[in-house]
Parts: structure tokens; C-alpha cells; sequence
């Protein structure tokens, strides 16, 4: 019985795991798109350029090359910081700034309609 209860608790753990670097993930990689685009602007002119130099060695295959060169370092970069920071002990719950993803909301902040102050006091 307690061969199988901690094997569960191992397994639980991996699931946890795996879990924290999935949703790291996703949040770097939203985090990439949106704040990063400024580099994304400038990451693409460098491929761009490297795609042109190298059409002139390997004509055929240049811009596929620098392409899947480019976006796999993005990709491993992201998973790399992903599972550095899960391994490091530092959870997507224990961040503040990500109470969107597990839904708690913010407490301090109110909603305030433009529409408030002509229908708020109407009695239907």
C-alpha cells in the first residue's frame, strides 16, 4: 500500500511539473508575441538578410532554413526559461502579476460605466 501511494505522489508531482511548464510556457510565449514585437521586427530583418546572403550558396533551401533556425531558438529559448523557472521553484500561482491566468480577480478595481450616471437611479 505504500509502494503504491508514494508512486502516486511521484506521479502527482510530474503531473504538477509538467503542468507549471506548460503554462509558463504559454504565458512567455504571449509574453513574446505582444511585448516582444519590437524584437520580433528586428529578428525578422536579420533572418530576412541572412535568407538573401544564403540564397546565393544554397538557393533552394536559404529562407526555410533561416526560418526554422530562427523560430526554433525562439521556441527553445522559451522552454528552456519555462523549466528554469519551474525547476527554480517559482510557480505561475506564486507570480502576481498573472492572477488572470488562475482566475482570481482583482479586488481594488471597480467597474465605472459611462451610462451610470443617467440610468443608475431610473426605477423601472
Amino acid at each position: 500500500m505504500a509502494l503504491a501511494n508514494s508512486q502516486n505522489a511521484v506521479g502527482l508531482g510530474l503531473i504538477s511539473t509538467l503542468k507549471s511548464i506548460l503554462i509558463w510556457s504559454f504565458v512567455l510565449a504571449v509574453c513574446m508575441i505582444v511585448i516582444g514585437f519590437p524584437v520580433l521586427v528586428l529578428v525578422v530583418s536579420i533572418a530576412s538578410l541572412m535568407a538573401v546572403t544564403l540564397h546565393a550558396i544554397m538557393p533552394t533551401s536559404a529562407v526555410l532554413l533561416t526560418a526554422v533556425g530562427f523560430i526554433g531558438v525562439h521556441v527553445l529559448g522559451i522552454v528552456a526559461v519555462s523549466t528554469f523557472l519551474t525547476l527554480k521553484g517559482i510557480h505561475p500561482s506564486d507570480v502576481e502579476w498573472l492572477r488572470w491566468l488562475h482566475g482570481a480577480e482583482n479586488p481594488s478595481t471597480t467597474s465605472v460605466y459611462a451610462s451610470c450616471p443617467l440610468t443608475c437611479d431610473v426605477k423601472g
